[in-house]
């Protein structure tokens, strides 16, 4: 089901993460192309899924830590210095991925807490009507249920925006420099900013470049909007390690 992708590679669309593309053996159309990418060439874009958020949005905690390694280079990294960035984490063996990697129920997670929908936990009373003291009430302030009102109500115009202008084929736009960083490939998913774009690699910090990174203080526009708005990408929880000389696979 869903559109046909047309104009991409299958290297591209993530198909050899899906072992949908043989190396050794068949024939295929753009099979000359597909084998001589995988192994000379470097992969430069890449379809992936980012959360679109409005720019007075608190960026969440794994996107702040993504953008401090970002911004002090993956080759400087060690347990020493992640420590040092004060986010209480505390490495032992590999390093943190330069963008969040998170499954499909995390993302749902951070897609209610940003719209403001995290559920309060329900107390249950026995059968005489007595309650559970392992069970602890949580209490909101009034300021507090305003501001969880607030973000509900900015979600739904953030939705509403995004289903006008976040249509396939609409370019996302750095602010930065006024260029196209990448195209959207499919429109939001159901009552989220969720999208799949296909996203320049050096732009989201997949790919070394000099000029070139993701920032938690980016700023976009999409297709014909002229609202300015935040892009978090992640990294599906499947994909395997990514090589940042050339955006394929990491091999041991």
């Amino acid at each position: 089901e869903g559109s046909e992708i047309n104009g991409r590679t299958a290297l591209e669309c993530n198909q050899e993460f899906l072992n949908a593309v043989a190396f050794d053996k068949g024939c295929y159309l753009g099979q000359e192309l597909t084998a001589r990418s995988q192994h000379t060439g470097t992969i430069r874009k890449r379809i992936l899924p980012i959360l679109i958020v409005d720019t007075s949005m608190e960026i969440p905690r794994p996107w702040i830590l993504a953008s401090k390694i970002q911004d002090m280079g993956v080759d400087n990294l060690n347990a020493d210095i992640i420590h040092s960035l004060g986010m209480g984490l505390e490495v032992e063996g590999e390093l943190p991925p330069v963008l969040p990697k998170i499954s499909a129920s995390g993302v749902g997670g951070v897609v209610a807490m940003v719209q403001g929908n995290l559920s309060l936990p329900t107390i249950n009373a026995s059968k005489d009507g007595t309650i559970d003291e392992s069970q602890q009430q949580v209490e909101i302030s009034e300021g507090e249920r305003e501001f969880l009102k607030k973000l509900q109500s900015d979600s739904a115009l953030l939705l509403q925006d995004l289903e006008n202008i976040a249509v396939p084929g609409a370019k996302i736009i750095d602010q930065k420099d006024g260029k196209a960083i990448g195209q959207i490939i499919s429109s939001p998913a159901s009552g989220t900013p969720v999208v799949l774009a296909q996203m320049r690699l050096d732009q989201v910090g997949l790919l070394k470049s000099d000029n070139s990174k993701w920032s938690q203080t980016n700023k976009i526009k999409i297709g014909d909007g002229s609202k300015e708005y935040r892009y978090l990408p992640y990294i599906p929880i499947w994909w395997p390690e990514i090589n940042l000389e050339s955006g394929k696979e990491k091999l041991p």
